[in-house]
């Protein structure tokens, strides 16, 4: 086990210092590209303007004959392309593919200084992590990194959620956890053939009355595990997010399943089409009618103590640190979006 002591010393001689806080950024939506399509890279560059992070997606939906396409079209992408404040990510090959090692050779030494975070699927335990860890270590030693570059994992197997919290603790470099849905029901042999969302027979029904039909209500399959990713990441200092929802023709339910995400904890989602990166944006911004009571508790309550009424609600310390974090949230998204900053009166 390392010694905490140790714990922020880089894993290579020249590597640049881990990390003692994640940068505050805002992260509403991870939109996903397909990188070895030439017409998806020419949008990007209109694209960093709409989304908060911009991820060059090498593993599932690439095709194996496009793999390495895919690695070279990122790399094309980040290096002509202006990204300002918006996020550049990308997410590599799972490590057990004969991808993965090349994925970050090449991609760190082309545009490590501008990468900001690796995306790692099917993380099993801090094992994996560890492994990164050091590897970009190297790397970025080697190509002299000034920044640290992230690890995000994507939480899709039944031995990862088993081991959550030691993944998300396994190195200064986490970034953040996002739910994987699809692969992780096919970890754990769930029933159902859906990326995300809910399913019309995982339910509760009403008690028996009468003779009439028993009311029936739809449940989360992911309740539990989203529950468990959040506490993770809380207590790690990390950042979790809700994954994918595969059905681009049902808006409505894509905006349940991302908003009960971001009422859990989740700081954002990922766009795989679209018209998915203003459902995030809308969700994943606090609601100005929230973040104006907010302000009213902290006006109220300056320093945070005591407690007071508010519109007939009894306000304490504990009100006051939620209500910060509606507050900081909308100045982030303030700073992105001025129409919103108005709106927020921030």
């Amino acid at each position: 086990m390392k010694l905490p002591r140790q714990f922020f010393q880089p894993l290579a001689i020249g590597a640049p210092a881990p990390m003692r806080d994640l940068p505050v950024r805002l992260e509403r939506m991870i939109h996903f590209v397909p990188p070895h399509v030439e017409k998806m890279r020419a949008k990007v560059p209109e694209l960093v303007s709409q989304v908060d992070v911009v991820l060059g997606n090498l593993e599932d939906a690439i095709p194996v004959d496009a793999k390495e396409a895919a690695r070279k079209g990122f790399i094309e992408m980040g290096k002509t392309v202006d990204f300002g404040a918006t996020g550049l990510w990308t997410r590599i090959n799972a490590l057990n593919s004969p991808w993965a090692l090349d994925d970050v050779i090449e991609i760190v030494g082309a545009i490590g200084q501008k990468l900001d975070v690796i995306m790692l699927p099917k993380v099993d335990g801090p094992w994996d992590i560890h492994y990164l860890d050091q590897l970009l270590a190297q790397l970025e030693a080697r190509h002299r990194i000034a920044k640290p570059i992230l690890i995000h994992a994507i939480l899709e197997t039944a031995q990862g959620v088993n081991n959550v919290e030691a993944i998300a603790s396994a190195s200064p470099r986490m970034h953040g956890m996002s739910l994987g849905p699809a692969d992780l029901a096919a970890s754990r042999a769930m029933k159902t053939t859906r990326v995300g969302g809910g399913h019309p027979e995982y339910k509760v029904l009403a008690d028996a009355a009468g003779e009439g039909p028993r009311a029936a209500y739809q449940q989360d399959l992911w309740h539990y595990t989203v529950g468990r990713m959040v506490d993770a990441c809380a207590a790690a200092g990390i950042k979790p997010f809700y994954g994918p929802f595969g059905d681009f023709s049902d808006a409505a339910a894509c905006e349940a399943q991302f908003r009960n995400a971001f009422l859990m904890g989740c700081l954002g989602a990922w766009s795989l089409h679209p018209s998915q990166i203003a459902i995030a944006k809308k969700v994943y911004s606090p609601d100005p009618a929230e973040v104006a009571f907010a302000k009213k508790i902290v006006e109220a309550m300056p320093d945070g103590a005591g407690a007071v009424m508010i519109d007939g609600k009894m306000q304490d310390d504990a009100t006051w640190k939620q209500a910060k974090v509606l507050i900081d949230l909308a100045k982030l998204v303030a700073a992105k979006d001025p129409e919103m900053g108005q709106r927020y009166g921030v």
